[in-house]
C-alpha cells in the first residue's frame, strides 16, 4: 500500500463524528503561529506507554518538541508554566476525567486539543461530547495492542498535530454548559427518616480534585473499629473499583466499591461507584447504602450533595460530615443540610488542598463548624464521631 493511500485510509478512520452535526462555532486564532514552524505537544495520558510512545513518535519531526502529563492536574501546572500549541489527551484518566479537564481548559486556556481514547470507541457520545466541548480531533485507540497501533499510525498522528497547530477554536461562551440540578431531582429533603439507629455513627465524605490521596490518607488513619463511613470521590466509573480496592490492600479497615443493598458497618468504608450516586437509608437494624442512577446533581454523578442529604435525613445529629479538596460547589449544600439536622461538620483548610473549592463554598455557607489540616482530618471525625 502506497503512503498517500495509507494517508487517505488513516484519515476516514480517525475522525468519529461527521463535523456537519457539531453545532457551528465562531473562530479565532488562539495565538500566532511561530515563524520557525516548531510545535510543541503536551501529551496527557495516565499510560506511561502511551506517552512515551507518543513522544518517540512525534519527537521523530525535528520540528515537534513534546512534553508530557500523567493526569490533567499535572497538565495545568505544565500550561501555566508554557503554553504548548496542542494538546493530546485520554478521556479516562485518574484524578480527572478528560471531558472535565478539557471544559476547564477551553474555558479557561483556548488550545486546540486532540482525543486520542479507547472511551472514543467504545461510547461515540463521548466523542460527541469533546467536539462539543472543542477537541479538534477524536481518535480511537483500541484497548489492546496500543504500541502497536500508535506506530502503525504514525504518519496520521503527525498529520493530526501539524493540522491542529493550525486550528482555530470555539470561544468560551459558546461552550455547552451543563445543567445544574439540586439533590432534589434524586430525593427531596423532607422529614429525618423515623428510624435511626441508637448509637450507631456514620462518617460521610466528599471529595474531588485530589481528593484520591486525600481519601487514602485519611482511610490509613482510621482504626479497625471506626464508625462505618460513605464516601463520593469524583470519578470515571472504570477507576472507582480499582481505587476501592486498592485502598483496601493499603488500609486497616475495609474499603469496597459499593454495591445496592451494602450495610454500612463499623471498620468498613464504602466508595459510591462511578456514574452512580450512592445515598443512606436507615432501618431499626442499622444504616445500609442505596445506589441509584440519576441525572447529575451540582454537575456530578455520583453527588456529594445527593451523598450528604440522604445522611442529613438518615442519620441526623449521629453522622460527621467531611468535605475535601475540590473544584466547585459539590457538597456545599448538602454539609449544611447535615448540620441543620445535627450533624458534626469538617472542611480541610486551604494549605493542605490541592484546590479549595469545595470546602471554601462550605465554610462561605456556615456549613462548617471545624476547619482543619488533611492530617488531622481522621482524628477529628473520630473525636466529633465519639461526641
Amino acid at each position: 500500500m502506497t503512503h498517500s493511500r495509507a494517508r487517505r485510509e488513516l484519515r476516514l478512520q480517525r475522525r468519529v463524528i461527521p463535523s456537519e452535526l457539531i453545532k457551528p462555532v465562531i473562530s479565532y486564532s488562539h495565538k500566532p503561529k511561530k515563524s520557525d514552524g516548531s510545535i510543541h505537544v503536551l501529551v496527557v495520558d495516565d499510560s506511561a506507554v502511551v506517552r512515551q510512545v507518543m513522544q518517540g513518535i512525534l519527537s521523530a519531526d525535528p520540528k515537534i518538541r513534546v512534553s508530557v502529563a500523567a493526569d490533567p492536574i499535572i497538565a495545568f501546572a505544565k500550561i501555566v508554566k508554557e503554553t504548548p500549541d496542542v494538546v493530546i489527551t485520554d478521556l479516562v484518566m485518574p484524578r480527572m476525567d478528560g471531558l472535565t479537564f478539557l471544559r476547564k481548559l477551553m474555558a479557561e486556556r483556548p488550545l486546540p486539543v486532540v482525543v486520542c481514547s479507547e472511551v472514543a470507541h467504545r461510547r461515540t457520545e463521548d466523542a460527541i461530547s469533546a467536539l462539543e466541548l472543542g477537541a479538534v480531533e477524536v481518535i480511537k485507540k483500541p484497548k489492546l495492542g496500543v504500541r502497536d497501533f500508535l506506530n502503525e499510525s504514525a504518519v496520521m498522528l503527525l498529520d493530526v498535530v501539524r493540522g491542529a497547530a493550525q486550528a482555530k477554536l470555539a470561544p468560551a461562551p459558546f461552550l455547552p454548559v451543563a445543567p445544574r440540578n439540586t439533590a432534589d431531582v434524586v430525593l427531596p429533603l423532607g422529614p429525618a427518616h423515623r428510624h435511626q439507629p441508637a448509637g450507631d455513627k456514620i462518617i460521610a465524605v466528599g471529595a474531588s480534585t485530589g481528593g484520591t490521596e486525600a481519601i487514602r490518607e485519611f482511610l490509613q488513619a482510621m482504626p479497625p473499629r471506626c464508625p462505618g463511613i460513605v464516601i463520593v470521590q469524583h470519578m470515571p466509573e472504570v477507576f472507582t473499583r480499582a481505587f476501592a480496592e486498592r485502598l483496601n490492600r493499603d488500609c486497616t479497615i475495609e474499603v469496597k466499591e459499593t454495591v445496592d443493598g451494602d450495610r454500612i458497618l463499623n471498620g468498613r468504608a464504602l466508595i459510591a461507584p462511578g456514574n452512580h450516586h450512592l445515598l443512606v437509608h436507615s432501618t431499626a437494624s442499622g444504616y445500609f447504602a442505596q445506589v441509584k442512577e440519576g441525572p447529575l446533581v451540582s454537575r456530578h454523578r455520583p453527588s456529594v450533595d445527593v451523598l450528604f442529604r440522604s445522611v442529613a435525613k438518615s442519620a441526623g445529629p449521629h453522622a460527621v460530615g467531611v468535605i475535601m479538596t475540590g473544584m466547585g460547589n459539590d457538597g456545599a449544600q448538602g454539609l449544611l443540610e447535615m448540620r441543620n439536622r445535627g450533624a458534626l461538620t469538617i472542611a480541610q483548610d486551604e494549605a493542605s488542598c490541592v484546590v479549595f473549592g469545595m470546602p471554601k463554598e462550605a465554610i462561605a455557607r456556615n456549613a462548617v463548624a471545624a476547619v482543619v489540616p488533611l492530617r488531622r482530618l481522621a482524628e477529628t471525625a473520630l473525636k466529633m464521631a465519639s461526641c
